[in-house]
């Protein structure tokens, strides 16, 4: 896993797996977006569909990760305005500081800001992770103007989530169970037993190409915000005890009234069955599952994840 496992950002976060024609695509238009607490920065591709096609606004992983895991969308600007952005404490936004801002509801309200200050009436909400959590909280609200969800390996109930981890927790080997059970499953990744026995859990649960491709992240990009991670969630990905730990919007399925597709991979900590109940709570919802993947859905297989993407989009919106 090289550097993914020393950080604890690398592993919810998707700060960037996979290598690929659109890593390092220049946006068309970036700047800055006022949002409460200070300003957030954002890119944008597919400027000459803008106002022809719904906007796809596009959230990273962590909380606390970047954009840069989600450059694989850029691919749909060729058809739709295609919108990343680094959520406030991390990657190029600014970074206040003030942990007031690290709650749910503020970072659901960065997409109002987003579509007020580029005056986008029509658009497609999708996250990855933490992001599929602000996805599935925003199209909840079913605001005007959106047309479809992607929620993508979603975080929608912190107690589940842990649930399902533990189960893939116990089929890895007693003495890699016994070291993480001994740290309570929140050790230290400076710990070099604690570290392997996290390494080997992600190598099967979160990226399961050998080495893990993180080419696309460049050392001269945005930085993730680890404080915010640990924080908000934890040290490890498959258990979440921070503020999160209480974190449950499974009830708010019900409310999303747009298409929507759920997707994750077959080996994913978001665990497939889990994501096909999820997807049944919701009125119009197609699922994918892309086989032999872990939570790098991208990494694993990114022709087939953008090809289910683009498929789900060209068939919802036709």
């Amino acid at each position: 896993m090289n550097k993914i496992v020393f950080s604890a950002l690398a592993a919810l976060a998707l700060l960037a797996f996979q290598a690929n024609v659109h890593a390092h695509q220049d946006p068309e238009q970036a700047g800055y977006i006022a949002v409460d607490g200070g300003r957030i920065w954002y890119r944008i591709n597919g400027l000459k569909h803008v106002g022809k096609t719904p906007a796809i606004i596009m959230m990273h992983g962590g909380p606390g990760g970047t954009h840069r895991g989600n450059m694989p969308y850029v691919a749909l600007s060729d058809t739709y305005p295609v919108i990343l952005y680094d959520q406030l404490g991390s990657g190029n936004s600014e970074r206040p500081g003030d942990q007031k801002n690290w709650n749910v509801k503020r970072f659901v309200d960065e997409i109002d800001h987003i579509r007020q200050a580029l005056d986008l009436d029509e658009v497609i909400i999708a996250g990855h992770s933490w992001g599929g959590s602000l996805s599935a909280e925003y199209a909840s609200r079913n605001p005007q103007g959106l047309k479809a969800a992607i929620l993508s390996s979603p975080l929608i109930s912190t107690q589940q989530w842990n649930k399902d981890n533990q189960e893939w927790v116990d089929e890895l080997p007693k003495e890699a169970q016994a070291t993480l059970k001994k740290n309570n499953f929140a050790g230290s990744l400076e710990d070099p037993e604690f570290r392997a026995a996290v390494e080997l859990f992600y190598s099967r649960h979160m990226c399961r190409t050998d080495p893990c491709n993180t080419t696309s992240y460049r050392d001269d990009g945005p930085s993730g915000n680890d404080e915010m991670y640990e924080t908000m969630w934890g040290v490890t990905d498959f258990n979440g005890y921070g503020t999160l730990k209480d974190y449950d919007i499974t009830d708010q399925l019900k409310d999303i009234n747009v298409p929507s597709l759920v997707i994750c991979g077959e080996f994913d900590e978001a665990r497939p069955r889990t994501c096909r109940r999820y997807a049944d709570m919701i009125k119009d919802a197609t699922t994918v599952i892309v086989p032999d993947a872990g939570h790098a859905t991208m990494s694993a297989n990114e022709s087939m994840y953008m090809e289910a993407v683009r498929t789900f989009l060209d068939k919802t919106l036709k």
